[in-house]
């Protein structure tokens, strides 16, 4: 444990960022701007709460009490598209301009705008949902222009729509776009574009969210409750996580035969003040939005309790800092027993939450994990109920543990298939099978993308040759055409089969997935224009075993999960053909890297490795180590971008 304490001090130091952005280091270049008028606005009235106000030259703001005896709730909505912003823009700043028809003690608040609403029907009865607000302005002067700083809701090019409230007792009229020419509502939008190569950690420029999400192909993570960023708001090295998971000795030495519950765990923080769980929830949700993912499905262990209680807290943050990014209710078979009534009511009770996830038509994805765990007719039941009783058609998209031999029996109650997949390159054989058969039903099919598997209580891992599974996995869904992609796991490190930006792996493989997602949406690969080398290796070899401590339960391979291997692997992605060098255990080693992704592999030794092509460098924290207290074989892994 000793070693494994001086490790994390050491890697906490190296890992302030961990969300994928890129930023930019821009030459001298004249700031752009474009500005839009509004498209549509319109403002509702509690007053005549079906009476649409698509006619009126002002905008009406007030929350009651106001404006007297005949006061009554407004709120007006305005919508802009924006168009012409380049992929590359940096620096955005985006600005909502609003003019005022009279003075009056008015307190203005933008909100994001849910759902859908046109000028034409809208009313207060019909007003759709909106988020918390982005920003809020005290104080007009009468002919005056507002203006609020709107630039955290920037996505790139597409609609924009925003609600204006104000709070308890104040009161705006403002001009619409049907008042005097050129003093209705204004989104400007200033930004530089990138002139030299941008700084971050990924080898490729990011599109927008905007650009990612615009796919039909999208691409979730699967969460796991049991896993949060903390789990008792301690700095790390006094959390649960290091006190208890960590450790042999843990939760009253229970882990203790198996070397401990976890060998990896999320990145840890100081103690924050306030609903923490709610700030930890909205931290993963902003990392995952940021590396392009779409959404995650979430494992739904029970309807009560502090895992429920979780996934409540994970919708709520996601509603409330992107509802763009969409829960995937994945209720697990294996652990829920509850009968198909009282599942629909918990899922329908959730489904009311703008962030999870329904498809355009409104149908809500219910996609089960270890679906065969109930009959096709149990099923089958299950969506009559929600629909009979709580209004709501589901899209169902099963996740088979045997996805060949329960495809026909749930075809016709599925939007969609999917499986759980395997975590070793030798596993992914039937990849190209499975999503044609699924698409041979008229079918989507969501391809399972992984890194590892490693579960020290069950004494099993699979041989992940470094980054090479996740590498076949990605690769297999783009060339066979997945339709979704799920990654597994978000944050599973019972398993370690995380994603997630953590101690052992700093965010390298969330980088990774975020270029060959990118591919997935887009159809094309990438343009490489930053050298980027990506290190994995083991601290230890696959066959030796602790040589102290008090472990006696091994992991041994899973039977068809791949050979043990002993290698280093440097993953360079290059803009051009260049030399690379690199130092395995104190051995000095170069060859010709080529311009691309190409994987090198050296025989694993014992001390330090490093690699670096020009003056990009990679060094490993991890020593290799002959003496060491538990057995563990998950890849540890580093990025030169992150540093």
């Amino acid at each position: 444990m000793s070693f494994r304490l001086r490790a994390m001090t050491l890697i906490f130091a190296t890992l302030a960022g961990t969300a994928p952005m890129v930023s930019a280091t821009v030459a001298a270049a004249a700031e752009k701007a474009v500005t839009f008028t509004s498209e549509e606005d319109a403002y509702v009235s509690q007053a005549g709460p079906d009476k649409p106000h698509n006619t009126a030259t002002w905008l009406s703001v007030c929350t009651t009490p106001c404006d007297g005896a005949n006061a009554s709730e407004r709120g007006a909505f305005i919508r802009f598209t924006v168009k012409d912003v380049p992929d590359n823009a940096v620096n955005v700043k985006m600005t909502l301009d609003v003019q005022s028809v009279r003075t009056t003690d008015t307190t203005l608040e933008v909100r994001p705008v849910t759902g859908k609403w046109s000028a034409d029907t809208l009313t207060f009865n019909n007003r759709p949902a909106v988020g918390e607000a982005i920003t809020t302005r005290k104080g007009l002067t009468a002919g005056g222009t507002a203006k609020l700083d709107v630039s955290s809701a920037f996505q790139g090019n597409g609609s924009y729509d925003f609600a204006l409230t104000s709070p308890s007792g104040a009161h705006g009229v403002l001009h619409s776009s049907r008042a005097t020419a050129g003093v209705g509502p204004k989104l400007s939008i200033t930004y530089d574009t990138q002139a030299a190569t941008p700084s971050g950690p990924l080898p490729f420029a990011l599109p927008s969210t905007a650009t990612l999400r615009a796919s039909e192909r999208k691409v979730f993570a699967h969460y796991f409750t049991p896993y949060p960023i903390s789990l008792n708001n301690k700095a790390g090295a006094d959390d649960y996580y290091t006190k208890n998971y960590l450790t042999p000795t843990g939760e009253s030495g229970k882990h203790a035969a198996y070397g401990g519950l976890l060998r990896d765990r999320p990145v840890p923080r100081g103690v924050l003040a306030g609903d923490w769980q709610l700030a930890d929830m909205k931290k993963e949700v902003q990392t995952a939005a940021a590396a392009g993912l779409d959404g995650f499905t979430v494992d739904v262990l029970s309807l009560s309790g502090a895992h429920w209680d979780r996934l409540q807290t994970l919708i709520k943050a996601a509603d409330a800092v992107d509802p763009g990014f969409k829960i995937v209710l994945m209720p697990d078979m294996t652990s829920l027993k509850a009968d198909a009534a009282t599942l629909a009511a918990s899922m329908a009770q959730l489904a009311a939450a703008k962030s999870v996830y329904r498809l355009a038509d409104k149908r809500l994805v219910i996609s089960p994990f270890k679906a065969e765990g109930q009959t096709a007719a149990w099923w089958q039941n299950f969506m009559k109920i929600m629909k009979d009783t709580h209004g709501i058609t589901v899209a169902f998209v099963p996740v088979f543990l045997n996805f060949p031999s329960n495809a026909s029996a749930f075809a016709s109650i599925s939007y969609g298939f999917s499986n759980w997949g395997n975590r070793s390159p030798e596993g992914q054989s039937g990849v190209a099978s499975n999503i044609a058969k699924a698409h041979g039903l008229g079918k989507i099919w969501m391809q399972p993308v992984s890194v590892q598997d490693e579960r020290p209580n069950q004494g099993i891992y699979d041989e992940a040759d470094n980054t090479e599974n996740l590498r076949v996995t990605w690769e297999k869904s783009i060339a066979e055409h997945a339709d979704w992609v799920q990654l597994t796991t978000w944050n599973d490190f019972s398993e370690g089969t995380q994603f997630a930006p953590s101690v052992h792996n700093g965010g390298a493989y969330l980088d990774i997935s975020s270029y060959y997602l990118t591919w997935l949406k887009t159809g094309k690969a990438p343009a490489i224009i930053r050298d980027t080398l990506y290190l994995t290796h083991r601290t230890q070899f696959a066959a030796a075993r602790p040589t102290s401590g008090t472990q006696t339960k091994f992991m041994v391979p899973r039977s068809g999960a791949g050979t043990p291997r002993d290698t280093v692997e440097v993953l360079s992605f290059l803009t051009r053909n260049a030399t690379v060098k690199a130092s395995i255990g104190g051995a000095e080693k170069t060859y010709a890297g080529q311009a691309g992704i190409q994987a090198k592999t050296f025989p694993l030794a014992y001390g330090t490795n490093k690699a670096s092509v020009g003056a990009v460098t990679v060094t490993s924290p991890w020593e290799v180590k002959k003496d060491f207290a538990v057995q563990d074989l998950q890849y540890h892994a580093v990025s030169s971008g992150r540093k």
